[in-house]
């Protein structure tokens, strides 16, 4: 059985315990490195902007700017996260999914046909980082006078047609903790609107410290910032300690410190709407190069399609990376996914499935083809801070896999 367990390796980010290689950015001395060339895109380039705690928490800003209320139907598309839904419930709308192709793209005829006299907004989601052509769905949405939701959560970094994406909607959303090594962050973006009105604040100075803290303890559970971690090692100590404490003197659940959004839960909610992101994550923001992360996600993107290309019973969702295009993660497109993914799983293999499960109700008779890319997708990571051992381990670990 391959086990990861380099020298700098720490023991928390064992298999039992989780991934044995960091599935998102995490902090190292690497993070803030430059890279040279010309700067990269990010969606904040595409106009006005607010700095939000999650990508679903700039779904409802953008809905409520919208005006979105009762009665009002949002089109979502099939193949989509669960935490896009429910924003569009709070305010009372109702989603109405439309039918994606097998390679995530927008099906126009079926977005054209689900339109209603209801219909507020229609989201498209730029899919693991991969542009879509938005200018037919912009002339869609002109035509029938709706709104158009661009979905960059996937996108943070990246162009298309020497635009920035994030450049079509008439709001944009987008997930910065996915692409920074981040506990938390998102961001709200319009090229269309000012977004003078909307006023945010900060959630207090647990919400900063539980950021910051979290955002070095991931870092140092996969062995990076050593000497950080050691100058660090009693104040931590001192702050688990204290938690617990805290935590087995409360009669009652404590309030939560950060959204859910920053463990994976795909829950909305509303006291987050007018919240800041924490200026730790601004900082890291501001100083790290999305020119380096593009390229480094470039690079291993391309590293995992050419030692994967070929194997038995997967391919590459996308084999060609376009130009400008800065990728989430590695989509493999498998024939028998749970058995892949199980043992994969089992030696410590970061993996995302995203869309899995869709939201209940939504099937192969809503759209087949999100029913088939929500079971048969599953992602590698190619993110900037993935070291050459762990992504040498990674590759190998998956052709081994691949070849039972």
């Amino acid at each position: 059985m391959l086990a990861y367990s380099p020298s700098t390796a720490s023991s928390t980010a064992s298999p039992a315990a989780g991934p044995a290689i960091p599935l998102a950015p995490v902090l190292s001395a690497a993070s803030f490195r430059r890279a040279p060339g010309t700067r990269a895109h990010t969606v904040l380039d595409a106009g006005a902007y607010r700095l939000v705690t999650s990508g679903r928490v700039a779904i409802a800003l953008a809905l409520r700017e919208l005006g979105v209320q009762a009665g009002d139907t949002v089109l979502v598309p099939a193949y989509h996260s669960p935490s896009m839904i429910p924003p569009v419930l709070w305010r009372g709308a109702t989603p109405v999914f439309y039918r994606v192709t097998a390679n995530a793209g927008v099906d126009l005829d079926d977005l054209a046909a689900r339109i209603g006299p209801e219909t507020r907004a229609v989201m498209v989601t730029h899919y693991f980082g991969f542009p879509q052509d938005l200018a037919p769905v912009r002339a869609l949405c002109d035509a029938r006078g709706i709104a158009l939701v661009e979905d960059c959560a996937h996108a943070f970094i990246g162009e298309h047609e020497g635009r920035p994406l994030g450049s079509w909607g008439d709001y944009a959303i987008a997930s910065s903790m996915k692409f920074l090594p981040i506990y938390e962050g998102g961001a709200l973006v319009s090229s269309r609107h000012d977004l003078k009105n909307l006023t945010l604040r900060s959630a207090g100075a647990g919400f900063e410290a539980k950021v910051a803290l979290n955002s070095l303890e991931r870092g140092f559970a996969y062995g990076r910032l050593p000497a950080v971690r050691a100058a660090l090692w009693l104040p931590l100590r001192a702050k688990a300690a204290l938690w617990g404490m805290l935590k087995r003197g409360r009669k009652t659940a404590a309030p939560a410190l950060a959204p859910a959004s920053s463990d994976s839960s795909f829950d909305f909610d509303p006291r987050w709407l007018d919240k800041r992101s924490s200026l730790f994550s601004q900082a890291v923001l501001k100083a790290a190069s999305p020119s380096r992360i593009q390229a480094l996600r470039r690079r291993n993107y391309g590293r995992l399609d050419e030692a994967l290309r070929g194997l038995p019973g997967l391919r590459a969702l996308h084999p060609r990376l376009p130009d400008g295009a800065c990728p989430w993660v590695f989509p493999l497109l498998v024939d028998e996914p749970e058995a892949l993914f199980q043992r994969l799983k089992a030696r410590g293999v970061p993996l995302t499935r995203f869309a899995y499960p869709l939201w209940q109700g939504v099937d192969d008779a809503t759209c087949p083809n999100a029913a088939m890319l929500s079971r048969r997708v599953l992602s590698l990571p190619c993110h900037q801070e993935l070291r050459e051992d762990e992504l040498d381990w990674i590759i190998a670990a998956v052709r081994k896999e691949a070849s039972v």
